[in-house]
């Protein structure tokens, strides 16, 4: 739709840098302050940008270190398109498929990021409805930032609701009945966390026959039977953040964080693999303290509400969360 060098408004585009469901997505530069943006195109531009632009409202609240931050919503030439921030580096999907299994430490601390935006993202009322290594990105500092928030609404709304929203191998079995709920996220969570442990997905895309079994958990292998180097206790975590029933699952990512901090804590060992270029002069007590704050404007104030704390208080009295 743009093409290398056009301008369009305050933009220049530099090249593309990938097409999917959703739209095309350009590394462009933002000529007024010389800085480089992703600038995203939906496919569909027939559509009533006037509904659609309550989204990416809800969206732009969203700020944390671990998810892209969207810039602005534009239309110029009669083009409605996204602005966000960009980041240098891969995907997850990218690295996995070159490296495989991902070392214990590293996988935990990508766990845990993801968990953490997520749970912001839950806290903020957006499900992602997609998430899976394709939507994440690694900077080139290690940092984890998901992607795609919101996208899969839009598609939503663009079908009518005449279409499933996801993907597939990462899609827990409610939404193949058309239904997503914030442990949906986590099932997808789940898929992630398996395929960064051990490499490969537990099981390949379901078919429509599959989907009884699907619901049932039984396609679902044990992480540890193609890697016995993960811990039991993390072993388990992924298991119950794959469960089928909803009575079982997570329901809020901020459990699932938890139960991987302490995991963390207990000193799960090391894998023979490390990531050659990602935080490994980094120590568990380094990530755990960054994870920790998770999205603390200042010291001293709530993380979620952003009100003030007591000093002693480690739980916010005014929105209850726990700092």
């Amino acid at each position: 739709m743009f093409f290398n060098g056009q301008t369009v408004g305050k933009y220049r585009i530099l090249q593309p840098l990938g097409s999917g469901g959703f739209g095309s997505v350009y590394l462009a530069e933002d000529t007024w302050i010389d800085k480089k943006v992703a600038i995203k195109v939906p496919h569909k531009q027939q559509i009533d940008f006037t509904e659609l632009l309550k989204e990416p409202r809800l969206l732009a609240s969203l700020n944390h270190p671990n998810i892209v931050t969207m810039l602005t919503t534009e239309k110029q030439e009669e083009t409605f398109f996204i602005v966000m921030e960009y980041v240098p580096g891969e995907t997850l999907d990218e690295l996995i498929a070159r490296e495989g299994a991902l070392g214990m430490d590293l996988a935990l601390d990508f766990m845990c990021q993801i968990s953490n935006a997520v749970d912001h993202a839950h806290h903020a009322g957006v499900i992602h409805r997609d998430i899976r290594p394709g939507n994440i990105l690694i900077s080139e500092t290690g940092l984890v930032k998901i992607t795609d928030f919101g996208t899969s609404r839009f598609l939503e709304i663009a079908a009518h609701g005449t279409t499933i929203i996801g993907s597939p191998p990462y899609m827990a079995p409610e939404q193949f009945n058309g239904k997503a709920v914030f442990a949906s996220d986590i099932y997808s969570i789940g898929v992630t966390m398996y395929q960064m442990l051990t490499g490969v997905l537990p099981y390949e895309t379901p078919s429509p026959a599959d989907i009884e079994r699907l619901m049932s958990g039984e396609l679902v292998t044990e992480p540890r039977v193609h890697n016995p180097q993960i811990p039991k206790p993390i072993n388990d975590i992924v298991l119950k953040a794959l469960s089928p029933d909803l009575t079982v699952r997570y329901t809020r990512a901020g459990d699932l964080l938890e139960e991987l901090l302490i995991a963390r804590q207990q000193g799960a060992p090391q894998s023979v693999k490390t990531h050659k270029r990602a935080i490994k002069t980094d120590s568990l007590e380094d990530i755990n303290s960054r994870l920790r704050p998770r999205n603390l404007p200042e010291p001293g104030f709530c993380w979620q509400c952003n009100k003030p704390l007591h000093a002693s208080s480690d739980r916010c009295p005014f929105c209850g969360e726990r700092q």
